[in-house]
């Protein structure tokens, strides 16, 4: 009995975890669900990241060189033979002119000092700091434009995949039409009302919307396939996407400046930063700079063997100043010029063709809302038709060939209503990016 309950449980506990993988792989994903997996996940995203804690390094390295530095420095030498140095022979009484060579020193040498350096003016460092800080703005602009880009790849894809469901909603709902129709003709065909290629184009129909619905479902794993690879995730996780496509219908959204525009104008930035550095490399600096340490001399000849210790130590100023560089730092200076030219030019360029596609894309829109609605009520009118037509065919008032061509119209109206609303998406996908507002 307790052998039967052990089984039992063990079972139940099989299909508890079955159930539950099923929910998993049913799971509805949002858009807004995509998109902060991939935030979280993207390695393009994390790449940017790291070029923002990079730039944050590189920073707090440029304003290290406002810190005093100070190192350790020790040596010992042993002079295997001692160095030469000529004496005046004038010193010692002899002829003017003339040198003999003389042997000073010790053969041991040790020294240990420390040394420190601090900058008191350097009118560089702090163009360096300021340039560290731009980069780092423009490392999280690279970052927010990738994010904008992914949002915008994410989205695209995401849309398609609700296009892709509600084309198979379609044809399920076609390939159910079409099944009743050819229970009916088969019904007639053997009371002898309708004829047996009547029965055949019903039944060829419905292997094409089988094929059809095949091949769209091929794709839409397809589409689902590239959503992991942009969100992170194992080509074998499982989940579905919402079926419903809701949009927003809002005309117009608040113009701001878009990425691109805030890239160029931080360029300006920095171009007008470094070309501040160059006309500051002509200036002088000023460091204090200093050593404290000892001085060793060993001699180890007998009976005289010593070794004795001296200190030493100073501090001192040391000015810096550039009096001709070929002039180089004049031609830095003319280039810079040049490039902050063209970067202003490149700037009111963005401007004017953002301003044109912003035009065209609210055109688009516009277009595309209106495109919508009228597709929706030829969807109505097509589903009428067919219902009416189909109704005549039971009643002997419309043949086989009338029920597929309304039936065709009914489709390509679908597909029309289907096409309008993915040109309506990308417009406003579109829109929000020459906005300025996709990430909002």
């Amino acid at each position: 009995m307790d052998l039967i309950k052990i089984k039992y449980g063990l079972l139940l506990t099989m299909l508890l975890v079955l159930s539950v993988q099923s929910v998993k792989a049913q799971e509805v994903w949002s858009l807004d669900k995509c998109i902060q997996t991939a935030i979280e996940n993207n390695k393009k995203l994390k790449l940017k990241k790291n070029n923002i804690e990079i730039g944050k390094e590189k920073k707090n390295q440029v304003r290290s060189n406002l810190m005093p530095k100070i190192k350790l420095e020790a040596d010992y030498k042993y002079f295997i033979e001692l160095p030469y140095q000529l004496m005046p022979m004038s010193v010692f009484g002899g002829p003017e002119g003339q040198f003999k060579e003389a042997q000073f020193g010790v053969p041991h040498n040790i020294n240990a000092n420390l040394q420190f350096a601090l900058p008191l003016y350097n009118p560089q460092i702090k163009s360096n700091i300021d340039m560290a800080k731009i980069g780092v703005k423009i490392a999280e602009l690279n970052y927010q434009r990738t994010e904008e880009e992914l949002y915008f790849e994410i989205s695209n894809l995401y849309y398609n995949a609700q296009i892709l469901l509600r084309q198979m909603d379609f044809i399920e709902s076609n390939i159910e039409n079409s099944k009743k129709l050819h229970s009916n003709i088969k019904l007639l065909k053997d009371n002898q009302l309708a004829l047996g290629t009547d029965v055949d184009k019903i039944s060829l129909k419905i292997l094409q919307l089988e094929t059809q619905k095949a091949t769209i479902k091929s794709k839409y794993v397809q589409v689902l396939n590239g959503l992991k690879v942009l969100m992170g995730l194992s080509l074998d996780d499982n989940f579905d996407i919402d079926h419903n496509i809701e949009y927003m219908d809002i005309s117009k959204y608040p113009s701001k400046p878009t990425l691109d525009i805030k890239l160029v104008e931080t360029k300006d930035r920095l171009l007008k930063t470094q070309l501040k550095s160059l006309k500051k490399s002509e200036l002088p600096s000023l460091m204090l700079y200093g050593s404290y340490g000892t001085v060793g001399y060993g001699y180890d000849k007998s009976p005289n063997e010593f070794l004795n210790f001296y200190s030493m130590g100073f501090v001192g100023l040391k000015a810096t100043y550039n009096l001709f560089d070929g002039k180089i730092t004049k031609k830095k200076k003319n280039i810079k010029k040049k490039e902050i030219e063209n970067n202003a030019l490149q700037l009111d360029l963005l401007k004017d063709q953002n301003k044109l596609k912003l035009r065209n894309a609210e055109l688009k829109m516009s277009i595309a809302r209106r495109t919508v609605e009228t597709s929706k009520s030829q969807i109505e009118f097509a589903k009428s038709i067919y219902d009416k037509t189909v109704m005549q065919q039971k009643q002997g008032l419309a043949s086989v060939n009338d029920v597929l061509m309304s039936d065709n119209t009914l489709r390509e109206a679908q597909q029309n209503y289907l096409s309008a609303i993915i040109e309506y998406l990308k417009a406003d996908l579109e829109l929000k990016k020459l906005s300025g507002n996709i990430l909002k």
